[in-house]
């Protein structure tokens, strides 16, 4: 299942179990069950009112007792804990990983500094991208990679493949797939403060797109200043056997502010920040040009190559991309993923790629392709919903402010 409809799911859960006898609804759900994978927190979820859903291979809350449109609002308001473990971190080790992972990603990796990282995108010999991800440098001699859930078979056969020519060659890189580990994001205003209380280390020292080794309430995290909602917040690798005494700890600190939030409230706060959604927003034929993704193109890497695909990138450049990413606010019904993209006259220009009813602005927000051209803020275009056009305006993204924690 793509993430993209992880809103309108939510919504249809609640809806079902509302009118329909939980036992039934249970029994429905049992043998898909059996066969996902869990999360240390499953029990935990549960235990809280977690709505379980099968996503990416594992059963992860959609929602909790609040509604997806409250989540959101009080992730904005206060803060959210996510339970992210289905995600796949690892680790590059080796003189030469820097080298390596060039070869692979699009950013300039040996221009960061040691205790910072990036966002970036795995590419193909095409261009396009295998999946994106956040980088970071520990040390020159070690990357911290965390990837997509629902990309980690294909992304891990793929760094593989490739390590295994590059050490053939005399590269000094081996890698540590992290699944003794599980990852909480910690997003809000209060996110900062709530954890500050189960470390010694001074987080206000510790700004966005930073990382640190640090003990978190006595257990050893790898903690990233970054998330995928747009708030302030944290990342946190935690020791599985950790991470429901880390949780309970967070929850208790903010005294009951920061609630445990699903996939429901997150993908519609990462809509709301413009962030790209792979499987809908981003896909093995995208490039990070036409995603929108230019800036995440070191300046070297740009000048230089050396990356899968470069040759199709580098061009895209030059001459600017047939398709861009752009926002859209519209009318009527909230557009979906695949919905048409019309212009005034009625003629074809792209497609709708994530789309839902935005929380926190109470009003229809969507993003999508389309022809250069057409792809300029305050464009009007129509946008079809179930066979009926309504109308629609390219909009700027993010739809709402960023709060990152950067130097003022």
């Amino acid at each position: 299942m793509r993430g993209g409809g992880l809103w309108q799911l939510g919504q249809s859960i609640t809806r079902r179990l509302a009118q329909v006898d939980k036992k039934v609804v249970g029994r429905r759900y049992f043998a898909s069950e059996a066969e996902l994978k869990k999360t240390v927190l499953y029990d935990f979820h549960v235990a809280n009112g977690g709505k379980m859903v099968p996503f990416a291979g594992w059963s992860m809350p959609i929602q909790y007792k609040d509604s997806i449109m409250e989540s959101t609002v009080n992730c904005r308001q206060n803060g959210s804990i996510f339970d992210v473990s289905h995600m796949c971190g690892f680790s590059l080790k080796g003189k030469d990983c820097i080298p390596f992972l060039e070869k692979l990603v699009i950013a300039d990796v040996a221009a960061l500094a040691p205790g910072t990282g990036t966002l970036t995108v795995f590419t193909n010999e095409k261009g396009g991208a295998i999946d994106d991800s956040v980088i970071t440098k520990v040390q020159n001699d070690h990357m911290y990679i965390v990837v997509n859930a629902g990309c980690r078979d294909k992304d891990l056969a793929h760094i593989e493949e490739h390590m295994k020519a590059f050490k053939a060659k005399g590269g000094d890189v081996s890698w540590h797939i992290h699944d003794e580990r599980s990852l909480l994001a910690l997003q809000g205003p209060l996110s900062a403060s709530a954890l500050q209380h189960l470390t010694k280390d001074d987080l206000s020292k510790l700004y966005f797109g930073e990382f640190r080794i640090t003990d978190i309430n006595g257990a050893h995290c790898f903690i990233t200043r970054t998330g995928y909602t747009g708030e302030d917040g944290f990342e946190i690798s935690v020791p599985s056997e950790n991470a429901v005494d880390l949780a309970k700890a967070i929850l208790e600190k903010s005294e009951g502010k920061i609630r445990l939030t699903g996939l429901g409230a997150r993908d519609s706060l990462r809509l709301e920040a413009g962030l790209c959604l792979y499987g809908n927003d981003m896909e093995q034929h995208i490039t990070p040009v036409e995603a929108g993704l230019s800036w995440a193109i070191g300046k070297r890497r740009k000048a230089e190559g050396g990356f899968l695909g470069a040759e199709v990138i580098l061009k895209q450049l030059a001459e600017g991309p047939k398709i861009r990413l752009v926002g859209f606010t519209s009318t009527g019904p909230p557009p979906r993923s695949h919905s048409e993209i019309q212009d005034e006259k009625g003629t074809n220009i792209g497609e709708i790629t994530s789309g839902g009813f935005s929380p926190c602005l109470k009003k229809n927000i969507a993003m999508g392709y389309v022809k250069s051209g057409s792809h300029k803020a305050g464009t009007k275009a129509k946008i079809l919903v179930r066979g009926k056009a309504y109308d629609g305006v390219v909009t700027k993204k993010p739809f709402v402010p960023t709060k990152y924690y950067k130097p003022s």
